[in-house]
């Protein structure tokens, strides 16, 4: 029984474009073994699915790593990048419709003292700001592949949308070429805790 109430799995049954905005102010829980971990997510990226050339699911490629994009809404993609860093994604809209939202930083909220072990740094800012710093701060590893995201241990919950949120392009796609342009990162723009490429849309 999860010690909060998660978002219904409703809220992920819609395009990832519109998660991925409404994600913002949410809270991401961890029930972890050390603790309680929390964040409220502030950046975060929006993938198409087919269609869409960043996307792990592009071309309708379907393999044993993304297989559960394929299935229903609101379950965890778990995914190593270059082989040592994970990435959490959210899946979105329905069976056979295989679009996520990658969660890129989230404001600490609960369990700093368990994130600043798992990542070794004591810097608030530099916890979770970014997508691999993220998930070793919570402790989610590939094992949570899969997980529901509507029961313990890793679910959202309800928070207050940011006052100023911007649409940027995506980051690390440029072989995607016009689709590395399209504006499908959503950022809080009043959060100090985005991620170091994410602060740089702040300035501009």
């Amino acid at each position: 029984m999860p010690l909060f109430r998660p978002l219904p799995r409703s809220f992920y049954a819609r395009s990832s474009v519109a998660v991925a905005r409404d994600c913002l102010g949410k809270h991401l829980v961890f029930e972890s073994s050390a603790g309680i971990l929390s964040g409220r997510i502030v950046e975060n990226e929006a993938y198409l699915g087919v269609r869409d050339r960043a996307a792990h699911s592009f071309g309708g490629r379907r393999t044993r790593r993304n297989e559960v994009m394929y299935g229903p809404a609101g379950f965890a993609y778990v995914f190593l990048i270059y082989g040592m860093h994970h990435h959490l994604n959210i899946v979105t809209d329905g069976p056979g419709e295989p679009t996520a939202v990658l969660l890129r930083a989230v404001e600490p909220r609960a369990g700093e003292d368990v994130m600043q072990r798992n990542r070794n740094v004591e810097t608030r800012m530099l916890l979770t700001s970014g997508p691999a710093k993220l998930c070793q701060a919570f402790g989610i590893r590939i094992e949570y592949n899969g997980s529901d995201l509507c029961q313990a241990p890793i679910y959202l919950t309800a928070g207050p949308p940011p006052k100023h949120i911007r649409r940027t392009p995506r980051i690390g796609v440029d072989y995607a070429g016009a689709w590395a342009r399209r504006l499908l990162r959503f950022i809080d723009l009043d959060s100090p805790f985005l991620s170091p490429l994410g602060r740089r849309f702040v300035r501009t």
